[in-house]
């Protein structure tokens, strides 16, 4: 036992010591491990982190992917085939609006009656691609200048109607207005039936009023008198009934 007053020394525990050995092909190499529970405390590993799912998206498809609506319009009284196109934005005009609807409003485009439903939307617009591929090509040409004289009313007035597919040539629209108003575009015709209508005939073709407005083209004046507006108004006319203004050798 050991003597009073002394304390007994605690013994320390061996670190226990191995022995690895590399072979290197030749002489082997001995390397001390060290046991983990002597060498201090063991290197905890990070917890694995759970990957983070996403969740999918929808596919959204662009708008020009989704089918376009048919749309429709009511006619009303006093509607005509280009105050409605006008209205409505119909590429291509009247003209392809009447293309659209040939079979409801029938062989004159000038006679609709009211609440006739007209289709303005996916049938207006298939019916109009031709007029557009006419107007782009037409877009890339520089600006004409024309004169301020019938010479120049017509020129101007048959690149618009080639813009619009409306024919007709410069002989057979000189031919018509030296006849209808001797080449004054403030002509007036008061004496005939028309006129007693209250509807007179005007301007450089003779055209009356609501005539004018249901073969306007678009992007000329709304003014009858206008001596471009009239002539190709007359030209559309001409073209609907006759086949073109060169068809024409006599009242109209």
């Amino acid at each position: 036992m050991p003597g009073l007053g002394k304390h007994r020394r605690p013994k320390q525990r061996p670190i226990a010591r191995k022995l690895a050995f590399a072979g290197t092909g030749g002489a082997a190499l001995a390397l001390p491990l060290i046991s983990a529970t002597t060498a201090g405390a063991a290197v905890t590993q990070p917890a694995a982190v759970p990957a983070v799912k996403t969740a999918a998206l929808p596919a959204v498809k662009p708008a020009a992917e989704k089918a376009a609506l048919p749309l429709t319009y009511s006619v009303t009284v006093g509607d005509t085939l280009s105050k409605i196109a006008v209205e409505h934005a119909v590429s291509g005009g009247w003209q392809a609006l009447y293309e659209a609807n040939r079979t409801a409003i029938g062989s004159d485009p000038a006679i609709i009656r009211p609440g006739l439903k007209l289709s303005i939307g996916a049938a207006a617009k298939a019916a109009t691609a031709k007029a557009t591929a006419v107007q782009a090509a037409a877009a890339v040409k520089p600006a004409t200048t024309y004169a301020n004289n019938l010479d120049g009313w017509i020129r101007q007035s048959l690149d618009i109607m080639a813009r619009h597919g409306i024919p007709g040539s410069y002989n057979g629209i000189h031919r018509n207005v030296m006849r209808e108003s001797s080449g004054n575009p403030l002509a007036i015709n008061n004496w005939d039936s028309n006129a007693a209508a209250g509807i007179p005939s005007k301007g450089l073709l003779q055209v009356i009023d609501p005539t004018f407005r249901a073969y306007h083209v678009p992007g000329t004046s709304l003014d009858s008198y206008d001596p471009v507006a009239n002539i190709t108004a007359a030209c559309n006319y001409a073209a609907a009934r006759y086949g073109s203004i060169d068809n024409v050798n006599g009242a109209y």
